[in-house]
């Protein structure tokens, strides 16, 4: 369906970086700014499925060709 194009050092960047703000938002139930920790699922998703929108916009790919 989507075109692979985050590899590597990204995705795992990705994931940490995702984990870590939805982690925050569980964590601090009384912080006023706590919904915008939220976007943690974005970097969680785009990581977990190997594809960026914006990077296919951009003609970005961190992905190493195959083959």
């Amino acid at each position: 369906m989507f075109k692979t194009n985050v590899g590597g050092i990204d995705r795992i960047l990705r994931i940490v970086v995702g984990l870590a703000l939805l982690a925050a938002f569980l964590l601090m139930p009384d912080a006023s700014y706590r919904a915008v920790l939220l976007i943690g699922i974005v970097p969680l998703l785009t990581g977990l499925f190997s594809t960026c929108p914006l990077y296919s916009l951009v003609g970005i790919n961190t992905c190493p060709m195959k083959g």
